[in-house]
């Protein structure tokens, strides 16, 4: 079963080295710290290439899912693949609808006739599912594994942000999504209870609610209102409507001026806290956009203190400084 969690166990390999290793020192010389003896030169160039080296599902062998979410991905050099190269468990792609094609960028002047949704973020995500999920004569059917060799199970959180007319541009993102529907690799409401598959769809922006609580067996979710849960509007809204919450944390929480720890204030560290358990109360998980981004020194504290106090997703912009924070 998928979750919506991350692992942080880390894991290494050294069986086969350690073999070659073993070998290589049976036969020869006494080594050389540092160095690599021939013997093993030898088995390292016979055994390149060789099938039996060959993994299936290698694209993401080496790496960890991390509990972020890239903000505005679709800035990236390479969308969708460089959060995947730093195990980001979220993504993201602003859409705007015209002429019934699905193009992604943060405004108009930055769209291009090459950048869509389905160019950028689905069939990337469909070729990433079908080199996890190949066709093998040791399984007795499909299998539906995530993202992440390391953790199979772990979801990938796609946030699509509707920026043109909410209903026409989600509808038409629905029906975009149709090739990861068909092969079943989308979370999924059924009977009130969620299924978590290898993605799960959450549209934010101008997204309407009603379209996502007027179905009640669905394959796609609402980004609520984290700070705002508590009205009216939203009262019924729980983690079958919307797994993830999201709020802005300058305008919910405050602004940081503090770059020792705690980095918050009481009242602050407290406004946290209840949003927080409002989310957890009803099964949603929190997600904080606008954090501070410098100085390092207190944008690293936050971190800290929203992981501490059970953030679903650290929302960030620099993932080489975010990956290296685990």
């Amino acid at each position: 079963m998928f979750t919506g969690s991350s692992s942080f166990l880390v894991m290494f390999s050294s069986s086969i080295l350690g073999m070659a290793a073993a070998l290589a020192l049976a036969g020869g010389p006494d080594p050389v710290l540092g160095t690599i003896t021939s013997s093993l030169q030898h088995i390292l160039q016979n055994t390149h290439g060789g099938n039996e080296y060959q993994y299936p599902t290698d694209i993401t062998r080496d790496l960890l899912p991390i509990p972020v979410h890239s903000h505005n991905d679709y800035w990236r050099q390479e969308p969708f693949w460089t959060g995947l190269s730093k195990g980001c468990t979220s993504t993201e792609a602003d859409i705007w609808l015209y002429n019934g094609t699905l193009y992604v960028g943060h405004d108009q002047s930055a769209l291009t006739k090459e950048r869509t949704l389905e160019s950028l973020y689905i069939n990337p995500i469909l070729d990433v599912l079908g080199r996890q999920n190949p066709e093998s004569p040791f399984v007795a059917g499909p299998t539906k594994n995530g993202v992440w060799d390391t953790t199979p199970d772990q979801t990938l959180y796609f946030f699509i942000d509707v920026k043109t007319s909410g209903p026409e541009t989600f509808k038409a993102a629905l029906q975009a999504l149709k090739p990861l529907r068909e092969k079943g690799y989308l979370s999924k409401v059924e009977g009130g209870k969620i299924t978590y598959g290898p993605v799960t769809i959450i549209g934010t922006g101008e997204t309407p609610l009603d379209m996502v609580t007027s179905v009640s067996d669905r394959d796609y979710f609402f980004d609520a209102p984290l700070a705002n849960l508590n009205d009216p509007k939203y009262t019924n809204v729980d983690g079958t409507i919307s797994p993830i919450a999201s709020t802005d944390f300058a305008a919910a929480v405050g602004k940081v001026t503090a770059d020792t720890d705690p980095v918050l204030t009481d009242t602050q560290l407290k406004a946290l806290r209840e949003q927080i358990a409002t989310a957890n109360e009803r099964g949603i998980g929190a997600r904080y956009w606008n954090t501070p981004a410098f100085p390092i020194r207190t944008r690293n504290l936050v971190w800290r203190t929203l992981l501490r106090e059970g953030v679903t997703l650290l929302n960030a912009d620099d993932l080489d400084a975010v990956a290296s924070y685990f």
